[in-house]
Formats: structure tokens, sequence, C-alpha cells
């Protein structure tokens, strides 16, 4: 088989050399898009990161691709439907990071509510003033989690930690798990009405894009903190500028945004406003927030951690592995 590799950080290449004894392996720095698929369209099994753009357009051009491997949980950068019609497996990776990117989100609460950026800033430049850093404890502020999978579990077990009541909403309740871990459904009103702080942990679908939208942030509580390490366009980029900017939200911490691939480089924003591309005013609204003084933004980083990147890799090639496998036709067995 072809395997092609694509987004490939040069300490990954080892892990996938394995399979260039028995089969055609390419690997390459390049996301996969609609500029270069031409390229790799005899690819059997392509293998992607976040960054690469698997729509139908895309995979349509593939002569014979019979599974995209993801080395990441969420998979919305791949036309899952188009996949299913044409007999594509997709494979990600469930569960890698779930106390990795659970811990992030309390390094961006914690950053927010003790003002640490600020005063790290203030303090190199030899002022040891307090002016304008009173914080904020977290022990007894109601922590709204919105979906309650790995990760959301992770998150509320660490809440719980902090002395902070929980609540949360996920369409797909689970009452043994909130036994367990001491939390309480509740509807998604209910939810944006009583947090002081306010964590996205769900995927992105038609149902779940913009769900903090304009209307749902004239419900919360105002001055809420929102925390998002799950995918961008969860939020509206133009609504939480706005709700940031008149005090509804009192900050923000985002390991995502919308538009975070085509804003990494000028190079990308300059070209998407010739191709039209991408929602340019998502982009100014990103633009926007990279500068906001209440917003502090990671660059995608919250799964980055030695442990967890080993658990993807390692995952990754397995589901590599487990799939050559299970397509291998069987030897004949020898004549009698």
């Amino acid at each position: 088989m072809k395997i092609a590799v694509f987004e490939l950080e040069e300490w990954e290449r080892d892990i996938f050399e394995e399979f260039s004894s028995e089969h055609e392996l390419i690997l390459t720095h390049e996301t996969l898009n609609a500029d270069n698929v031409q390229n790799y369209t005899d690819a059997d099994i392509v293998c992607v990161f976040i960054y690469s753009d698997l729509d139908a357009e895309v995979l349509e051009q593939f002569q014979n691709l019979k599974m995209v491997a993801t080395r990441s949980t969420g998979y919305d950068h791949i036309d899952s439907e188009y996949c299913e019609e044409h007999g594509i497996t997709v494979a990600n990776v469930p569960t890698y990071g779930d106390t990795t990117v659970a811990e992030h989100v309390f390094g961006l609460l914690l950053a927010i509510s003790h003002n640490l950026v600020e005063a790290v800033d203030r303090t190199r430049r030899g002022d040891f003033s307090l002016q304008g850093l009173q914080g904020f404890d977290l022990r007894g502020k109601t922590l709204g989690v919105l979906g309650t999978g790995s990760i959301g579990r992770c998150v509320i077990s660490i809440a719980r930690g902090f002395g902070m009541p929980v609540i949360a909403f996920d369409v797909q309740e689970d009452e043994e798990a909130a036994q367990k871990l001491g939390f309480t459904y509740v509807s998604f009103d209910e939810l944006l009405a009583n947090s002081d702080v306010i964590t996205l942990h769900v995927p992105v679908n038609r149902h779940t894009r913009h769900i903090i939208s304009r209307d749902a942030l004239s419900k919360v509580k105002r001055g809420v903190v929102l925390i998002n390490t799950a995918r961008g366009p969860l939020i509206d980029s133009h609504a939480l500028v706005e709700a940031l900017a008149n005090g509804t939200v009192r900050a923000a911490g985002l390991d995502v945004l919308p538009e975070e691939p085509s804003i990494r480089e000028e190079a990308e924003l300059l070209r998407s406003l010739y191709r039209e591309e991408h929602d340019l005013r998502s982009l100014l609204a990103d633009h926007i927030l990279l500068r906001m003084r209440n917003v502090i933004i990671t660059p995608h980083s919250a799964f980055f951690t030695r442990e967890a990147v080993e658990r993807i890799l390692e995952t990754t090639v397995e589901n590599i592995r487990s799939f050559i496998e299970s397509v291998s036709e069987p030897e004949e067995a020898p004549a009698e």
C-alpha cells in the first residue's frame, strides 16, 4: 500500500518508518488540501493532523483511498459523510489527552483569575505595583461544563478539587458520572444563566457550530469567564468580541479560534482575501481577540505534552497497522 503522512514534524519520522519495509511511504510537512492533492491521488492511506482540509473536493480526487487516519480526537476537518458513502475508513485518537487538555483549561483559568500574564510582564519591566492586578478565587465559583465526555469529566474532577460547584449540559447525560463526580445536569439556558465560568468540551457539528452565539451570550451571568480548548467554531467570534467589550464576558481563555489555520501566517491571511475561502469577518474578529487585554490565547497547544504526543503517535500507528492487517488477503492454504 501507499501511505502518505502529512503535517509531519521531524521528531515524528522514526515512528512511521516501520511501514517503509513493506509499503511505499511518503512523509511530508505539508498539509493536505485542494492545492496539492493532485500530487498524492494514488495514496491508499493518508495520515493527517488538524490543519489539513479533507473535504469532498479533496477526497474525490483520490483514486483508491481506503483509510484516513487523523492524529487528533476531533475529525471535523474530514468530510466523514463522504468517507462513509465511499467506504473510506476514518480513524481518530479518541483518548490521548483527557487530563492534558483538562490541565490546560485550569492553566488558562488560573492565568485569568490571578492576572498572571499582566503580573509577569509588569514585574519583568521592574514594576512591582499591584494596581489593577486584583483577581478572584476559584473556590465557590460555579463551573459550567458544556460536554461531559472524557475531557469534560477530567475538568470536573479537577474543579471539585478547587472547591468549585459544577453544573453541566450534555445531550447524553451520564447520571452515574454525575453521582460519582458530584455535579448536576441542567438545561443549556440554566448553565448559561448560573455559571461563573463556562468551559467547552463538545465536537463541532451542525448542532454545535456557534453554540456560543450572540443569543447565548445574552443569557449568561454578567462577568462570566469563557474557556474554549475544544474547537474554534463553537464560538461566534463577533459576538464574543462584543461581549468582552461591554463586560458581559469578563475574560476569555482560548486555545482555539475559528479561522486559526489562516491567521497562523500573514501570507495565509492575504491569500484568503483573494480566494475568499474563509469568513473574513471571523478573521477580523480573531485578530481583534488576539489583541484584547482580557483575552488569553494559546496556539492550540492544550494537547501538547510529551506524554500526550507519544500516545497520539502510538495510537495512530496502531490504527494504521490494524487496518492494513484487516484488509490483507489471507494466505492460500497449501495444496494437499
